[in-house]
């Protein structure tokens, strides 16, 4: 294989998962499915109600050990002002995985009661306990390298996100820190980057009181060490029917820097850009989503996409619903 066919391949594994320097759960679109606490532990109980959600995520079908994700969440409401809720992943990339859960506590504060709506400030704070799996078993060389061990390497850690939500009637915002504390893993040197902070910011609003409405929204994320910048513009549908709600819509993802790479023909850039296509349906209690992201740009390391599925279930939501159409609030 060419030279610059490794460079691109390597700029490819990197850039289309925009896990890298990450820390726990990557963000990818499932928030857009109802599940805006795997994003935001201020959002736990945020409803009179529960809510499970159950996602897995798979990219490149025909490429072995492709990354593939899947979490298990849960949250509700306990009392008037507080929330609980908790976390499972496991997450592989490669030779590489991580798994874990966090533990969510959110403090809620109603600020008025306007139009029988909702008017909440909302504190969250996870407390994750994971562990980094590197399996080398599989290096093989006929030179031996004092840097590959040729075995399972684990590290166990712990790290804390913070976040804040307000929530106005049919308007949200969210703002938290991703793996506030510094913690090295240990796990390819010993002098590991241990600043794997992210910051998150999400705004959006849902116009629309009859049978549609209309959703824009925005997800910014900033990666300290890296000093890497992304943001999503989102666009969704809702269409309330007899038996549920049926909704739809589009994301864009496109970041801010963009990484070099080799060709036949010299050197170029790429961005890191995804197109997702996201559908779903709520019936009763159950919820079903999916999503499909495609990455563009000249590098790809396969022309297909990245699917990903959600199902969920809400639980205790009983007959009073907050009078607004806040689909993360109302259940």
């Amino acid at each position: 294989m060419k030279f610059s066919r490794i460079i691109s391949f390597f700029l490819l594994f990197v850039t289309a998962t925009y896990s890298y320097a990450q820390e726990g759960i990557p963000v990818y679109f499932d928030y857009l499915s109802d599940n805006y606490y795997l994003v935001y532990p201020s959002m736990a109980g945020v409803g009179k109600g529960g809510k499970i959600r159950l996602t897995a995520r798979k990219q490149w079908f025909d490429v072995e050990k492709a990354p593939a994700l899947q979490t298990l969440n849960g949250h509700m409401r306990v009392g008037e002002k507080s929330g609980v809720g908790v976390i499972l992943f496991n997450d592989r990339n490669g030779y590489h995985s991580q798994s874990g859960m966090k533990f969510t506590y959110a403090h809620h504060i109603t600020l008025s009661q306007y139009r029988d709506g909702v008017n909440q400030l909302s504190f969250g704070v996870n407390v994750g306990f994971m562990q980094s799996r590197l399996d080398e078993s599989e290096f093989t060389s006929t030179i031996p390298d004092p840097i590959i061990s040729g075995t399972n390497t684990t590290s166990n850690y712990y790290n804390v996100d913070v976040g804040m939500s307000y929530n106005f009637l049919e308007f949200y915002a969210h703002v938290a820190v991703k793996n506030l504390l510094g913690n090295s893993r240990d796990l390819y040197s010993a002098e590991e980057i241990d600043n794997l902070r992210r910051y998150l910011f999400s705004i959006g609003y849902v116009f629309g009181q009859q049978q549609w409405q209309f959703e824009p929204s925005v997800l910014f994320q900033f990666s300290e060490y890296t000093q890497e910048t992304a943001v999503d513009f989102n666009a969704k549908v809702y269409r309330e029917m007899n038996f549920g709600k049926i909704w739809g819509g589009l994301s864009y993802r496109r970041s801010f820097e963009g990484a070099e790479y080799a060709s036949g023909a010299g050197s170029g850039t790429q961005k890191l850009q995804l197109i997702t296509p996201i559908v779903g349906v709520n019936i009763n209690k159950f919820m079903f989503s999916y999503n499909y992201s495609y990455q563009t740009g000249d590098v790809r390391f396969d022309n297909g996409g990245f699917h990903q599925i959600t199902l969920g279930y809400d639980f205790l939501q009983g007959k009073e619903r907050y009078k607004c159409k806040c689909p993360a609030v109302n259940y």
